[in-house]
């Protein structure tokens, strides 16, 4: 952890709201764009992939030229520090990829304080569980299944590429992941302890910031992370998105890199773009480029 650790200093840098002021209309344009998605798109909504709360997720199946094998498989993982936002915010991820030839699954997650970030890991592992073995369903190829994350998410996908697979399930591979993408992630969770924000819902431990920080993991044995972040983030997400690379190392991590001109919300434009940097990335994991 960087050596300041003044609680409104990490405020500053943690608060994202506060950092950009117009976060509600983006979050407005996501939410409306999204809405448009689902009334227009082919989709299947709100399936169960687990017994609980939040345990359900949207397919979108690929609208482009689809391998006679089956279309590559992404699988978005939203934000919102864990306690915040739905998949139903997120579903205009999709029709890029779809109109690459993608499915598109995109789950949601029980939230904070009402479960803990080790639930939220369980439900991500079993939507992935769920994925691989349904993606043939909708016309996917689940030897190809690739992860995005954001924010919180892009910590769920690097989580996700450490998961010990066997131990979720028999039949699963031992790494059923060829690689993820996370956008402006969290890989030390320590700072958020001291971020009162944020804290009063994750209340995290030094116990569970250690099971729970993929900085402090060793390197995952299969798969590739991609780590990305909006140059115009704070220091502490800059600081974070080239910690995961120092820690794991130019192999499992061989990209870590801004996007220029975007902030913390902004930065998903990349992705969404067919010309964009993210989007690009994401494919390049999906074996589309």
């Amino acid at each position: 952890m960087k050596q300041n650790a003044d609680p409104a200093w990490l405020e500053g840098q943690y608060n994202n709201r506060l950092r950009v002021p117009d976060y509600g209309r983006v979050f407005e344009r996501w939410a409306e764009a999204s809405a448009l998605v689902r009334q227009n798109s082919p989709s299947q909504l709100d399936l169960p992939y687990a017994a609980g709360e939040g345990a359900t997720l949207d397919v979108f199946p690929a609208t482009g030229p689809v391998p006679a094998s089956g279309a590559p498989v992404l699988v978005f993982i939203h934000g919102g520090y864990w306690r915040s936002l739905d998949k139903s915010q997120h579903s205009f991820v999709a029709p890029s990829f779809n109109a690459d030839g993608a499915l598109v699954v995109v789950p949601n997650y029980a939230l904070c304080p009402a479960v803990s970030i080790e639930h939220i890991c369980l439900q991500a592992a079993a939507a992935v569980a769920w994925t691989w073995r349904n993606a043939h369903q909708y016309g996917g190829d689940a030897s190809r299944l690739a992860l995005v994350g954001h924010s919180a998410g892009g910590h769920l996908a690097s989580m996700l590429l450490s998961c010990r697979w066997k131990d979720v399930a028999a039949d699963l591979p031992s790494q059923p992941l060829a690689g993820a993408l996370s956008i402006s992630g969290l890989y030390d969770l320590e700072p958020l302890r001291h971020v009162a924000s944020v804290q009063a819902d994750l209340r995290l431990t030094p116990a569970s910031v250690g099971r729970l920080s993929p900085a402090f993991f060793p390197r995952p044995k299969g798969g590739r992370l991609y780590a990305a972040v909006g140059a115009e983030e704070t220091d502490e997400f800059l600081r974070q998105n080239r910690l995961i690379r120092d820690v794991w190392g130019p192999t499992a991590v061989p990209v870590c890199e801004t996007v220029p001109g975007k902030n913390h919300f902004t930065v998903l434009e990349s992705l969404v773009d067919p010309a964009g940097r993210l989007h690009d990335l994401a494919l390049r994991l999906l074996g589309l480029r």
